[in-house]
């Protein structure tokens, strides 16, 4: 007879909530081989917005919150790792699932290596190339820990390799996030935000900005903005504003300029929105802008056009099959881009290998029968 695994699931910010929602469904079809608990850490605390994506992916309410707020990069970690080592203490875990490339990624995943416990990383293998992104930095210390490396693409199998990855470690099993998008498409078809915003299919663009490096500086942020208020000027922009952003504008005295009315007044800025209303925006967009990660997945997919506002990618598999192209912060090159979707000639691209929305049920199953199902 098989024994039961037991799985704690980790997430830390609203990011990993659309990656852990598949997972936390196909383990839930296996009770009587998986017991599993969710662990929160409570990296992002704005409440409103993670009731909201937990709600909108069907996600169960935490078993635990470790409620551990905000502050620096190495306070986060720290009490990350303290709070969640004594969950490990009182729960011994088979294993723990840690997703995507936040602070609580990394923290849950030297926490539980010291202790003996196996460590899962779903979304290994992303490598942007840029130390200077926190994100980077945590990937890698989980890739050279984890015991399985579930990756979504094999360029990131390549980078695993190469950086001396072992073969046994590493499972291509495509993206859990494309999951998340696949299981939720009708149902944010069937809301009715377009009509609420007075918007027609195809006769909008989409935008988010949220990176440091893009919006702490008030020279790169007013350049973006300069781009953005003259595409503005041929189609709409809606841009659910992200809460550092606003305060950064305000900071610098953007808003006034650009938010505000004022010079882009065909930028429409809106609260953030939950999960099902932005896809439901994303979907039917002529174009997105955006300087997130996820969201160049998730157009590629839909086969959105999408105009990265970065120097470079974690994943580079959405600009060589793709929607995605990239233009950094240079207004000039943000405008030619816009001007080609615009006029019809947005690159022609493909769904990645894989991307097929079961990428939670194989890791699933390779889960089990490494435990000796």
């Amino acid at each position: 007879m098989n024994s039961t695994l037991k799985i704690i699931n980790v997430v830390g910010a609203r990011p990993n909530f659309m990656k852990i929602a598949p997972l936390v469904e196909a383990m839930k079809s296996r009770p009587e081989r998986i017991r599993q608990l969710l662990v929160h850490t409570g990296q992002h605390y704005d409440r409103a917005m993670s009731r909201a994506f937990f709600e909108d992916l069907g996600i169960p309410a935490p078993d635990i919150n470790l409620g551990v707020g905000s502050g620096t990069h190495a306070e986060q970690t720290g009490k990350v790792m303290m709070a969640f080592e004594q969950v490990l203490f009182t729960e011994r875990p088979d294993l723990v699932v840690v997703v995507g490339d936040v602070n609580s990624t990394m923290a849950c995943t030297i926490t539980a290596k010291k202790l003996a416990i196996a460590v899962a990383h779903v979304e290994a293998g992303l490598r942007s190339r840029d130390m200077t992104m926190p994100e980077e930095i945590n990937r890698m210390c989980t890739d050279v820990l984890a015991d399985f490396l579930f990756t979504t693409d094999t360029m990131a199998n390549d980078n695993l390799l190469a950086e001396g990855v072992g073969r046994d470690r590493i499972f291509f099993v495509g993206n859990v996030m494309i999951d998340t998008l696949m299981r939720h498409k009708q149902m944010a078809a069937g809301l009715s935000l377009l009509d609420d915003l007075g918007l027609s299919p195809g006769q909008y663009a989409v935008l988010t900005l949220h990176r440091p490096v893009n919006v702490d500086d008030p020279a790169v942020l007013g350049r973006i903005f300069d781009a953005l208020s003259e595409i503005s000027i041929d189609i709409p922009i809606v841009f659910p504003i992200h809460p550092r952003t606003r305060k950064m504008a305000q900071k610098f005295g953007l808003d006034r300029r650009y938010i505000e009315g004022g010079k882009a007044e065909g930028l429409w800025v809106t609260d953030p929105l939950g999960y099902l209303q932005f896809l439901r925006l994303v979907m039917d967009a002529k174009m997105v802008l955006t300087d997130s990660g996820g969201i160049q997945e998730e157009t590629t997919v839909l086969g959105v056009p999408c105009i990265t506002l970065r120097e470079n990618t974690e994943r580079p598999i959405t600009c060589k099959v793709g929607t995605n192209v990239m233009v950094g912060s240079d207004p000039e090159k943000i405008l030619a881009a816009a001007a080609d979707v615009i006029a019809g000639k947005a690159k022609p691209h493909r769904v990645p290998d894989k991307w097929d929305g079961h990428a939670a049920e194989r890791i699933v199953e390779i889960l089990l029968k490494a435990h000796g199902a």
